[in-house]
C-alpha cells in the first residue's frame, strides 16, 4: 500500500483526519487529494510501461474513471496489540520510515488471517530500505514464539550478520517478552517501539498488513490453516518481494531495487578506487 492509501485507511479505521496523517507523515495535502482522485493509476501505468505500452498516467486515470475502476478500500482492522508488562524500548524512529542502506531499519508487526479452521496469525519483518519482507512466520498462537521465528528468518536471509540493525514494532506483549528481547540481543538487534494505540508510530508495518489484506487475503477463502500458510508464503515470496512495484523504490519490486542499488554502489566504489590509484 502506498503512503496515500495508508492515510485513507487511518481515516476509515481510526477516524484520524487526513490533515493530521499528512502532517505526521510529512506529506503534502495537495498531493494527497490529487492522488485520491486517481487512486490506482500510478502502479497500473508502471505495469503498462513494463509491458511495452506507452501511456500517460493521466490517460490511465481518466480511463479508469470512465470504467468505474479504483483501488480496493481496506476493511476495518481488528487490533491484536496487547501491551506487555515488561518495560518497552524507546522509540528510535520517530515516524522516519526510511533507510539509506539495507539492514539499517527493520519494522515488524502481527496480523490475523481468517480461515475456516479458525484464526492464523502472521508476524513479519520488513527492511525499510527496499520494503522487502525478510522474515515471516505463521501460527495458531499470537505469542513471542511467533515473532521470534519471523526475526530468525530475517536474520538468516541476511546471512546472520545484522549487528546494529534497529527493529521497530509496537509495544505488544510478544515484542516486550523476555524471549523476544533475548533473541534481539543475541543478534545485536536494537529494539525500538512506538506508543500504545498509535498506528502511525508503526505506519510502515501497518501499511504492509493492509496491502496483504486488500490485495490478497480479502480476495480468497482459506479452508484450512495449512492452505493459508502455503498461499500467503507464496504471495510474499513470488509476488510481493519479486514483482510488486513500490513507489518508495522508484516503481521497482523490493528484490530488484536492492540488486540495482547494490550494483550501483559497487560500481561507484570501483570507480573511486580506480581514480585514487
Amino acid at each position: 500500500m502506498s503512503v496515500a492509501a495508508f492515510i485513507c485507511s487511518q481515516k476509515t479505521e481510526y477516524g484520524i483526519d487526513h490533515i493530521v496523517s499528512c502532517r505526521a507523515l510529512e506529506v503534502s495535502q495537495a498531493w494527497f487529494y490529487k492522488w485520491k482522485k486517481r487512486i490506482g493509476s500510478p502502479r497500473i501505468t508502471q505495469d503498462l510501461h513494463a509491458g511495452g505500452w506507452k501511456m500517460w498516467e493521466n490517460t490511465v486515470a481518466a480511463r479508469m474513471a470512465e470504467l468505474g475502476l479504483a483501488g480496493r478500500p481496506p476493511k476495518k482492522r481488528r487490533s491484536l496489540t496487547r501491551q506487555g508488562k515488561r518495560k518497552a524500548a524507546p522509540d528510535l524512529v520517530g515516524r522516519e520510515f526510511t533507510a539509506v542502506a539495507p539492514d539499517v531499519l527493520w519494522v515488524g508487526d502481527g496480523t490475523m488471517i481468517d480461515t475456516d479452521e479458525g484464526p492464523l496469525y502472521l508476524a513479519t519483518v520488513e527492511d525499510l530500505f527496499s520494503r522487502r519482507l525478510l522474515g515471516y512466520a505463521m501460527s495458531e498462537h499470537h505469542d513471542a514464539a511467533l515473532t521470534v521465528a519471523s526475526l530468525q528468518m530475517a536474520v538468516a536471509v541476511r546471512g546472520g550478520d545484522v549487528d546494529g540493525v534497529i527493529f521497530h514494532s509496537d509495544r505488544g506483549s510478544e515484542y516486550t517478552a523476555a524471549r523476544h528481547q533475548a533473541e534481539c540481543r543475541k543478534h545485536g538487534v536494537v529494539q525500538s517501539m512506538g506508543r500504545v494505540g498509535c498506528a502511525l508510530d508503526n505506519a510502515a508495518s501497518e501499511a504492509f498488513n493492509s496491502t496483504l489484506k486488500v490485495e490478497y487475503v480479502h480476495r480468497h477463502r482459506f479452508r484450512t490453516r495449512a492452505e493459508a500458510r502455503l498461499k500467503i508464503a507464496t504471495w510474499i515470496t513470488d509476488f510481493y518481494n519479486a514483482n510488486r512495484r513500490h513507489s518508495a523504490n522508484d516503481g521497482l519490486p523490493p528484490i530488484t531495487f536492492e540488486r540495482q542499488m547494490i550494483e550501483k554502489r559497487q560500481a561507484s566504489t570501483a570507480q573511486l578506487r580506480a581514480a585514487v590509484a
